[in-house]
């Protein structure tokens, strides 16, 4: 099942993004959908889903088992996975199991990920039920990604959080080039506030600068209202880049102007 220009066994000029599931048609209507179609439309993402109970060999199509040991919960078997994905010809490697326990997904790993390159990709295997045989982990993946500290049902809303995060930074995704780099955590930092019309609202008044047309004085406001709203928010982002040396001179100044103590030396080396 492929949403986009590829076929299964086919080549692809985009993006390729193999998806293993017992819910394959909750992956496909998403990704047939909004941003991701036009992608898929495009050529530059090819979303290639595949049901797991393909790799079933009894009348049942079962995928899972009860546990060793006893329990709770049911256990997806490790050899209908291996079937369905040894099946898949040409399969972008590397295949990250999604698990609360894998390496956290964050914007940097989607950076990562979609830094690959057209005619490249990876692949994205959903756990359901108590898990996964451990061989699963052991031997047929090659990762694990993990999209925060929760639970899910299923890795079918992870694996959809994933390739949505990846395809936003994939040229010619978005309409306007510049909405992936404002956003959220590209930089570190948290998005400025956003505004639109109407200018007044029940008195609430967009701020002046915004409608100034001073381009160099809404970028000064912007930058300023993302350090505030991200040592206010979340410190520990802030506390990252410090760490990092990654804040200019100026953005420890305007912290410093708004009560907010940056350790000397903390700013990055401007070049001389």
């Amino acid at each position: 099942m492929s949403v986009g220009g590829g076929v299964n066994g086919g080549v692809s000029a985009g993006v390729r993004i193999d998806v293993f599931t017992i819910f394959p048609d909750v992956v496909t209507g998403y990704c047939a959908a909004s941003i991701l179609g036009r992608a898929a439309q495009a050529g530059v993402l090819d979303v290639r889903v595949h049901d797991l109970r393909s790799g079933a060999d009894d009348s049942r199509r079962s995928v899972d088992d009860s546990p060793f040991g006893g329990g709770a919960g049911m256990v997806l078997m490790a050899e209908p996975l291996f079937r369905c994905v040894e099946a898949v010809q040409d399969l972008p490697r590397p295949l990250y199991l999604l698990t609360p326990g894998g390496r956290r997904f964050d914007q940097g790993v989607a950076a990562e990920l979609a830094g690959r390159g057209p005619g490249n990709g990876f692949s994205l295997l959903c756990g359901r039920y108590e898990g996964v045989d451990q061989r699963v982990e052991d031997h047929l993946v090659d990762g694990e990604l993990s999209v925060g500290d929760y639970v899910l049902a299923g890795g079918e809303l992870a694996a959809l959080v994933v390739i949505e995060a990846v395809a936003r930074l994939l040229p010619g995704v978005l309409g306007n080039e510049d909405s992936a780099i404002d956003d959220s955590f590209s930089e570190g930092l948290l998005e400025y506030p956003q505004y639109t019309r109407p200018a007044e609202y029940r008195g609430w008044a967009v701020p002046e600068v915004l409608r100034s047309g001073d381009h160099s004085a809404v970028a000064r406001w912007r930058r300023t209202e993302a350090l505030l709203r991200t040592a206010e928010r979340r410190p520990d982002l802030l506390e990252r880049l410090v760490s990092a040396s990654a804040l200019s001179a100026s953005d420890v100044q305007t912290l410093a102007e708004h009560g907010y103590d940056v350790p000397s030396g903390a700013e990055r080396s401007e070049p001389g």
